[in-house]
Order: structure tokens, then C-alpha cells, then sequence
């Protein structure tokens, strides 16, 4: 029995000792979104593919460079054969039995159809593309995380209102249970009531997983210990308030979107990508030197066993002759990536243009709930009060005045959700024009 007794201690702090004593803090907006981009994931990847793409800017700068060749080998010689041409009279010589060759031969390109400097030039383009992908994958997590902010700020408003509406219901049933001592009620009102009140505190213990759920997603993205119960600034709900006129906003996406300064830049890529198909017909010319030091002298017979050395420079033209009908399919196929870009690029103004317009009259909407919510929790808290009050007097039935409370509760939530609606929408907007 005292093993069982101490098993059951032990078992009882070693899960005193697992349990995290949970951590309160109030995080700003500002600081949530500088979080989320220091330990996001998915902008350490975009930084990467950044570094990846400024390194082959440094790798196509190479062709610039003068080109050094250097050989040496050392030779065993054996020795010679010689024969009439049609291989009689065989008779041998003797060649020195030590060879060597050095050479050393440079050049340096100064025309090749403009292929180094256009190579040069896609590919800082591409890797302005790269920094693009990074700031919209920016503007993604700084919306996501804003989303998620918003939605449990949301969270713990409805947990308010729910804890309130429990305080006045318990109150009501205070009441019915004076009346039902007294001969005046009904036992049904009673029960319709504390049902009412079982139904409130479920509401509730769901708010409360949510939060759990949403807290965790935050943390995690944020890189907060998993104790950590973030509560949203009540600065947030000031966000977005004031009516913003609709003005040049499509004309902001257009500078600031990162979509649209992608598709451009694709358009410039395409375009050099054509320029380096035909310059495959062009000569490239290129400042040539070398210098060899070969020995023994086998041109010779008898052999000379010397070294000779010569050098020159020069200037060398290649020309690919192939290139003057190999090259037609391959011009022909960046001019066609060519055209897809430009349709690329207007489809992507179509579409900013429709998100930029859908952004707007949502927010704009917001305000427009917002106004109507409010009106409406005004009349269901007039009513509420009517109701109550005739309950009071006993004349109305109980089922009004459950009506009354769904609705008034009704009305509270929509006005604390039509609020954040207002900040999101907000959010949404700054997003689609590329400045959140």
C-alpha cells in the first residue's frame, strides 16, 4: 500500500513538473510583424534564392576576365621507326629519351555579339526578380500574421461579450428562482434559462480552444515559447478607421505591387533572351597570346635534342557558320517567351486592377456593416431593456425574453466582429496595392 501511495506521488510531480506555467504578454502589431519576418521559414528560403542568384551575377562577370591556359607534361621517348611508304627498309633511330612540353596561352574576349554583356544583365534581372519574390512573400506573412492577430483579438472580444451575457443570464435565473419561490414562475422557465446559461459557457470553452489553437500558430510563426499567451494591443481596433478615398489607388499598386514589377522584369529577361539567341550569329573576337617551350626538336631527322621556344599574339575570330540556320529555332522560341510576356504582364494589370477595385468596395462595405451593426446592438439593447422590464412585471412570457437576450448577444458579437472587419479589410487593401 505505501509503494502503491508513493508511485502515486511521484507519478503526481513529475506532471506537476512537465505542466509550463503559461505567460501573458501584450504584443503589439508592429512587433508581430517584425517577428514573423526574422524567423519565418519561407522568407529565409526567398533570402536564400536572393544569395543564390547575386552569386551568378559574379559567375556571368567571369566571361569578362581574360582567359589563361598553362600546361606541362613530361614525355618518355622510345625509339623511332622509319620506313619506306610501302613499309620496307625498316630501320631504326634513337631519340632522346626525355620529352617535355610547356605552354602558356591566354585570351581575352572583346566582341562576341554582345552575349557577355547581355548574360551580365539578365542575370542581375533575375536576381531583382529574386528580391521581388522575398517582399511579396513579405507582404504574404505580414498579412497572414495580421489575419491571425486580428482573428484572436476577435476571439477574446466574443469571450467578453459571452462572460457578460453569463453574468446577466445568471441574474435573470436569481430572478426566476425568487418568482418560482414565490408561486410566480414556472419550472420550465428555469430550466429554458440555465439551459440558455449551459449553452453560454459551451460557447465559451470553444472561444477558449480557439484561442489555443490560434496562439500556437502565432508563436510558432513568431518564434515565442510555447508558454506564451499572446494578448493583441487594443491599438489595433484604430487601424483603418478613417474613410480613405478611392483616388490613385490602382496607380499605387501599379508602383508599389510586386506582381506587376516581376511580370516587367520578365518582359526585360525575355528580351535579352532574344538578344543572346542572335548573337549566336555574330563572330566573336577575342586578343590572343601564347608561348610554348617544347622539346626535344622531333621535325627533325636525325632528331635535335634542344628545346625550342616561340611565342605570338594576335587577334582570332571565331565564326560558327552552323549558327546561320541553327540558330532560326532558337530566336524563334525567345521571341515567342517574349510575346508571353507581354500578355503575362497585361493580365497581371487586369487582375490587380480587379483585386485592387475588389479590395476597395470590401473595405469600403466594412464601414457600411459596421454603421448598420452598431444600429442594430443599439435597438436589441433598447429592446432588451423594454423586455426585460414588462418580464419584470409579468407581461411578457419567458420566451420573449429569451428572444430578446439571443438577439441583443447576436447584435454584440456582430459589432465587435464588424470592428476587426473593418482593420482586416484594411489590411487586405494595403496588401493588394503592395504597401502593407
Amino acid at each position: 500500500m505505501n509503494r502503491f501511495l508513493c508511485s502515486i506521488a511521484v507519478l503526481l510531480f513529475s506532471v506537476s513538473g512537465f505542466t509550463q506555467t503559461k505567460t501573458e504578454q501584450i504584443i503589439p502589431l508592429d512587433s508581430v510583424f517584425a517577428m514573423a519576418e526574422r524567423n519565418s521559414t519561407h522568407l529565409k528560403l526567398s533570402e536564400s534564392a536572393i544569395k543564390i542568384k547575386e552569386s551568378a551575377i559574379d559567375v556571368a562577370k567571369n566571361a569578362q576576365l581574360p582567359s589563361v591556359d598553362v600546361s606541362l607534361a613530361a614525355k618518355y621517348y622510345g625509339n623511332a621507326t622509319i620506313l619506306d611508304r610501302n613499309f620496307t627498309n625498316k630501320t631504326t633511330s634513337d631519340l632522346p629519351e626525355f620529352g617535355n612540353d610547356f605552354a602558356l596561352q591566354a585570351s581575352y574576349v572583346v566582341f562576341a555579339g554582345g552575349a557577355i554583356k547581355n548574360s551580365i544583365e539578365k542575370s542581375e534581372l533575375e536576381a531583382e526578380v529574386a528580391k521581388l519574390s522575398y517582399e511579396k512573400n513579405r507582404v504574404d506573412i505580414r498579412f497572414l500574421v495580421a489575419g491571425n492577430y486580428l482573428n484572436l483579438y476577435k476571439l477574446y472580444n466574443q469571450k467578453k461579450v459571452f462572460k457578460n451575457n453569463i453574468e446577466q443570464t445568471e441574474e435573470v435565473i436569481r430572478q426566476v428562482k425568487a418568482k418560482l419561490n414565490a408561486g410566480m414562475a414556472l419550472d420550465n422557465d428555469l430550466t429554458r434559462y440555465e439551459l440558455l446559461r449551459q449553452n453560454l459557457e459551451l460557447a465559451v470553452i470553444e472561444i477558449e480552444n480557439n484561442i489555443s489553437i490560434i496562439n500556437q500558430h502565432l508563436t510558432i510563426t513568431l518564434g515565442l515559447p510555447d508558454e506564451v499567451v499572446i494578448i493583441p494591443d487594443t491599438l489595433v481596433q484604430q487601424l483603418g478607421v478613417q474613410t480613405i478615398l478611392k483616388n490613385d489607388f490602382y496607380q499605387k499598386a501599379i508602383d508599389n505591387r510586386s506582381e506587376i514589377k516581376v511580370q516587367e522584369l520578365n518582359k526585360t529577361i525575355a528580351q535579352k533572351d532574344v538578344t543572346l539567341a542572335k548573337s549566336d550569329r555574330l563572330p566573336s573576337v577575342a586578343l590572343i597570346g601564347a608561348d610554348y617551350l617544347n622539346g626535344p626538336i622531333l621535325v627533325e631527322v636525325p632528331t635535335i635534342n634542344k628545346n625550342l621556344n616561340y611565342w605570338y599574339v594576335g587577334v582570332g575570330v571565331n565564326y560558327n557558320i552552323g549558327s546561320l540556320w541553327k540558330s532560326k529555332k532558337n530566336i524563334k522560341v525567345a521571341q515567342t517567351a517574349l510575346t508571353t510576356a507581354n500578355l503575362a504582364y497585361d493580365a497581371e494589370l487586369e487582375q490587380t486592377k480587379t483585386a485592387v477595385h475588389t479590395a476597395y468596395v470590401k473595405y469600403s462595405e466594412s464601414f457600411e456593416k459596421l454603421a448598420t451593426y452598431q444600429k442594430s446592438f443599439e435597438l436589441a439593447s433598447q429592446n432588451y431593456s423594454v423586455i426585460n422590464n414588462r418580464y419584470q412585471n409579468d407581461l411578457v412570457l419567458i420566451t420573449e425574453m429569451l428572444d430578446a437576450t439571443n438577439m441583443k448577444l447576436q447584435a454584440e458579437l456582430q459589432v465587435v466582429n464588424a470592428k476587426l472587419d473593418v482593420v482586416y479589410q484594411y489590411f487586405n487593401l494595403l496588401r493588394e496595392t503592395g504597401t502593407l
